[in-house]
């Protein structure tokens, strides 16, 4: 048992260190690697997945990443109760891409791990915008108009704000906003806002919806 867990973390070990010898497996990847893709936009415009976290880490290099949280979990098997890590982890740029991801495992670095790579196959664009009538910085410092979005029993309301509001939002919600390049915004949750796991993934989700607009410029109130 030890020597498997020696094994993976030699793994998890030697994968963050394979960029520069990376061989493609999929075909956007071979396009990110010869030079044809140069940006994470042109891969949403196919609406293909990306399936090679590489992908990620060669088209925006200065992501960071945040452990949101490391809970324990169990599940019954036939012979006994089987206990794991599930760690749930935030990847950002502060500059319009997020991503949200889950790893588990029966050690926590391995599962965060795990989760550092799962997000970044699910990250987005966030069209950052100034949706409020108070302010008229025409600037990308907040949100372009009001977003709400459930995950079970979590709900998230995100309101646009005038800038130097700040983020007003508990640490999971401020937490994917600052990463994802949100500087002003007003929200407001209800439900069990302590769950972190729905709240980050609530979230995401309201932040995906200005991901999966047209025409986003055409929804923001025009400055008087």
């Amino acid at each position: 048992m030890e020597s498997d867990r020696r094994e993976r973390r030699r793994d998890f070990n030697e994968e963050e260190n394979t960029l520069g010898t990376w061989e493609p497996k999929t075909k956007i990847g071979q396009q990110v690697k010869a030079g044809t893709i140069t940006s994470l936009e042109q891969i949403f415009a196919t609406g293909k997945p990306i399936k090679e976290t590489e992908v990620v880490d060669t088209l925006l290099p200065g992501m960071e990443d945040k452990v949101l949280e490391i809970a324990s979990v169990q599940r019954m098997t036939k012979n006994n109760r089987k206990q794991k890590f599930r760690a749930t982890v935030v990847v950002g740029d502060r500059n319009g891409h997020i991503g949200i991801g889950v790893g588990k495992d029966t050690e926590a670095k391995p599962a965060i791990d795990t989760g550092i790579r799962d997000a970044k196959k699910h990250i987005i664009s966030v069209n950052l915008g100034c949706g409020s009538q108070e302010c008229e910085c025409n600037t990308p410092h907040s949100l372009p108009l009001r977003l709400s979005a459930k995950c079970g029993s979590a709900e998230v309301i995100l309101k646009p704000a005038p800038k130097g509001v700040g983020i007003v939002a508990s640490d999971t919600v401020r937490s994917v906003l600052e990463l994802a390049g949100v500087k002003d915004v007003w929200t407001f949750s209800r439900g069990r806002t302590r769950d972190v796991y729905n709240m980050s993934l609530a979230t995401y989700k309201a932040l995906a919806k200005l991901y999966e607009l047209k025409n986003i410029e055409a929804l923001q109130k025009p400055k008087v």
